[in-house]
């Protein structure tokens, strides 16, 4: 999981901090040296860290947090309020269409960052918000580029304009926006070759293809696990292009978090997106708070939210909340659920935008594969065993186990977990219907048990 290594330093530091009473000088110097050296080791820009921590230790040890109840989270305070201001603090993340109702953009950036997914990545995006994108290839140089972007535009279901790779990119480039405007699609998106470095010829010919197209947008899409690399390579694609933003990919994976941290501070241009998995609808608009929020272990609820919105079924939800309520819940309704919560992404990573839950689970692995094995179980019974698990007997289980090729001691285990959550819904709903009869009573032999508080 990103930034996991920094998350736990920082929080390390932090728990020392909320066990004093009181902070002196010398705690809160103490405690921005470590700080630092977490920040260093996250492979973040030195001048960055530096800025950075004078700015906490100035604000620190001043009145706000001396003169504080709470000394302890108001340093925390301090440290995400100056974090977000590192990463862009209100900065506009969204693209930029242009006002004439024909937008071009230009995707750049080193080989292998993952330009050609990207493209294919922010054309879905579009679709969503009901745009109407055309790709277009421009990487003549690596092998089967083109071949990649047709590929992917075809998953996201966007067109794919080429000419093969014996043409010049540039003339690609205005063919391809000709072609889009006669199809109808109302943004271009270029995606243009790469090299395993900065080179002269490569910077040459991505000047060239901007001032033939005069781009809207032109993102850096940079690869977060190449670290303190990612800001030189922007540093110098911002200064023979004039970027407009940058893309972070494979931020969900072992990233150690300094390009993040650092590209807005050196470049002075906003990080728009991240890409945060292999699919090819994991991409999240890039949010500071949220980030900074994710980085010192207080979760992330408004992009779980986003998740959850994107990916539920409403009124499938609203059926299963339903009979739950009404205490008519099977497991088809389990089934569904699971299959929903599936949709939303890796489990790990949505418990650690849960607060709280993200130092809690650095040492657990969550089984997918479990909920695979769980998913055949239920589909292994036939529908009135589902709505009602307590006819099944012992042939019943076997005939269950061997159709699903699980052992008898998983399904006796999912089927105790799902008398657990029948019993717990029961109860819920009980409290729910006794609202009348005073609140949370119910739970607690009929007696309120905040009374008297």
């Amino acid at each position: 999981m990103a930034f996991e290594g920094l998350s736990d330093k920082l929080q390390n530091v932090f728990k020392k901090l909320r066990g004093k009473g009181a902070l002196t000088e010398k705690d809160i110097k103490t405690a921005m040296r470590e700080v630092k050296l977490a920040l260093l080791e996250a492979d973040v820009n030195f001048k960055v860290v530096k800025d950075f921590i004078n700015k906490v230790t100035e604000r620190a040890i001043g009145q706000e947090v001396m003169g504080s109840l709470t000394p302890g989270q108001q340093v925390i305070k301090i440290v995400n309020e100056e974090m977000i201001a590192l990463m862009g603090g209100d900065d506009k993340n969204q693209l930029n269409y242009s006002d004439k109702g024909f937008t071009v953009m230009m995707l750049v950036g080193l080989q292998g960052a993952g330009k050609t997914t990207m493209a294919a990545k922010l054309a879905g995006l579009m679709k969503k918000d009901n745009k109407r994108p055309m790709l277009v290839a421009c990487d003549v140089y690596r092998p089967a580029a083109v071949k990649q972007l047709q590929v992917v535009g075809g998953q996201v279901g966007v067109p794919v304009f080429e000419m093969g790779t014996d043409v010049d990119p540039v003339e690609i480039a205005k063919n391809g926006i000709e072609q889009a405007r006669k199809q109808d699609c109302n943004v271009v998106i270029i995606d243009t070759a790469g090299r395993l470095h900065v080179d002269e010829a490569l910077m040459e010919e991505l000047k060239n293809i901007k001032e033939a197209t005069q781009p809207t947008e032109i993102l850096l899409v940079v690869d977060a696990m190449t670290g303190q690399d990612a800001v030189n390579v922007s540093s110098n694609f911002d200064e023979w292009l004039d970027i407009t933003g940058v893309i972070l990919t494979k931020l969900d994976g072992d990233t150690r978090g300094g390009a993040a941290l650092s590209i807005r501070s050196v470049t002075g241009k906003p990080v728009k997106f991240s890409g945060v998995g292999e699919k090819l609808t994991d991409i999240e608009a890039f949010h500071p708070d949220r980030m900074a929020s994710r980085i010192l272990g207080m979760g992330d609820v408004l992009s779980l939210i986003e998740k959850a919105t994107q990916a539920i079924d409403e009124e499938k939800a609203a059926e299963v909340s339903a009979r739950m309520m009404s205490n008519n819940f099977g497991l088809d309704d389990l089934l569904e659920s699971m299959q929903q919560i599936k949709k939303m992404g890796n489990m790990n990573d949505l418990m650690g935008m849960i607060p709280g839950m993200s130092g809690k689970m650095k040492d657990v692995e969550v089984d997918e594969k479990a909920l695979g094995r769980t998913e055949a179980i239920i589909r292994s019974m036939t529908p009135q065993e589902r709505r009602n698990p307590d006819i099944l007997n012992s042939s019943r289980k076997r005939r269950i186990i061997k159709g699903a090729g699980v052992t008898i001691q998983e399904l006796n285990q999912l089927l105790k977990q799902y008398e657990q959550s029948k019993s717990m819904m029961k109860q819920f709903s009980g409290v729910m219907k006794g609202k009348r009869r005073g609140g949370l009573a119910g739970l607690f032999g009929g007696k309120n048990p905040f009374a008297g508080l």
